[in-house]
């Protein structure tokens, strides 16, 4: 967790990778009743259940401790510019690749919660379109009783594909034993993107998406995905309370495609959970719960 390589020349001469490692962000936070019952909302479920006092469910702290980039900071792609808590790394194209969580307590809504973010590592890698650069942050959430949840959070920064048609990734192995289809539009992603106060145009901005990232459609946010996954899982088996969660994308999905939300008990305390996508792989995860 202690590794970092150096920019190239042709990237950035100047930028050294390894100042970055280690730094840290702290952040403070309310878990909002209002946004609260808003994601509710967005993901078809009764907004009535998560009054303050109610315990927020895993992954929805994604919504809270949103960027606070003014207008003027704001990139070409949405995101805020580059520098700040994060390498300001030059390749053009950024993503939630993936992470791993693990949950101690529930937040509840109403709670005042702090943030703590650490650099842990980055590394260069070739891909199959050019130079990839992955950095993980850690995250610790910690709220009125103590540590509530672990995060660590891959981040991929990478070259446009343009042209590209795949709507996911490998063949889908496995055999679902629960899930449920969903039909992504773009007034699902709106939602989702306001309430992250998320401006990545692959969301939102189709001509964007098309032209500069390479896309052929609008991009189901990945944190969205997961956050489906894992609500599938707790339709379910609303009795088990996940402790572990680990997830992985492999290919994007796109509004105008619908795709299933699959998985399957791999034990008697874990579960492999993915999406399908016409048979292709875009999504995977395996949690762990009592």
């Amino acid at each position: 967790m202690n590794g970092c390589t150096e920019a190239t020349r042709d990237e950035q001469p100047a930028l050294n990778l390894t100042q970055w490692l280690g730094r840290e962000e702290r952040r403070t936070d309310r878990i909002d009743e209002r946004i609260a019952q808003a994601l509710a909302a967005t993901l078809d479920l009764d907004p009535d259940g998560f009054a303050t006092g109610a315990e927020l469910p895993p992954l929805w702290h994604w919504v809270y401790f949103t960027p606070k980039a003014r207008r003027s900071e704001i990139g070409v792609d949405g995101h805020p510019q580059r520098g700040g808590f994060l390498p300001p790394i030059a390749l053009p194209n950024r993503m939630w690749a993936g992470g791993r969580l693990t949950f101690i307590q529930p937040l509840r809504v109403g709670e005042a919660v702090e943030r703590t973010s650490r650099i842990a590592r980055c590394e260069r890698k070739s891909g199959r379109n050019g130079e990839l650069v992955f950095v993980t942050v850690e995250h610790s959430i910690t709220g009125e009783r103590g540590l509530c949840l672990v995060e660590e959070q891959d981040i991929v920064y990478r070259q446009p594909t343009v042209g590209t048609t795949a709507l996911a990734g490998a063949p889908v192995e496995g055999c679902a034993e629960f899930g449920g289809r969903i039909q992504p539009d773009p007034v699902l992603l709106f939602r989702y993107s306001a309430l992250t106060f998320n401006g990545h145009r692959i969301h939102y901005d189709q001509p964007y998406t098309t032209a500069e990232e390479g896309y052929p459609g609008l991009v189901v946010h990945g944190p969205l995905a997961a956050t489906l996954l894992l609500e599938a899982f707790r339709a379910a088996h609303p009795a088990k309370r996940v402790r572990q969660f680990a997830f992985r994308a492999v290919g994007p999905l796109f509004a105008t495609t619908a795709f299933d939300l699959c998985g399957e008990l791999t034990g008697p305390d874990s579960a492999a959970l993915w999406t399908d996508c016409d048979g292709r792989l875009s999504m995977k995860a395996d949690l762990s719960f009592d």
